[in-house]
């Protein structure tokens, strides 16, 4: 997968979780040689389980509408911690109690914390550049 369309499905993935109200939106940026799985992990909390499968619908919604499924779902009965997996990214939503118990963020401390904005802006300065080479 290019790197613009994953970076643009991440973002599609955290519109989703935002809408939904999400708290404590953070995305890792997962370094090749940590023996990372995937390329990214979206992490939010909701504040009850209702929220949290809310959260997980609105994000398979989204991103079924750009033509991606997940390849596994986990946790969507229990809604502690629902896992989505889309190969290329995974996204995490927790209640606070399992997200502090689990503390992915500590596990995976060698990874790039990003704020849910960069990469709407690596978005719109790619659309920039296509601009400016067509101009």
């Amino acid at each position: 997968m290019k790197k613009n369309d994953l970076k643009r499905q991440v973002s599609e993935a955290i519109t989703a979780c935002q809408e939904k109200q999400a708290e404590e939106i953070t995305i890792l940026e997962l370094d090749q040689g940590s023996g990372a799985f995937t390329d990214y992990f979206v992490v939010c909390s909701g504040t009850n389980p209702r929220q949290i499968q809310a959260i997980s619908d609105e994000v398979e919604e989204r991103l079924e509408k750009a033509g991606q499924r997940p390849t596994h779902v986990e946790g969507y009965k229990q809604a502690e911690w629902v896992l989505l997996d889309y190969v290329n990214f995974v996204v995490h939503v927790f209640s606070e109690k399992a997200r502090k118990f689990y503390d992915l963020e500590r596990l995976w401390k060698s990874a790039k914390r990003l704020e849910p904005g960069e990469l709407a802006k690596t978005k719109r300065t790619a659309a920039r550049s296509v601009v400016k080479k067509r101009a």
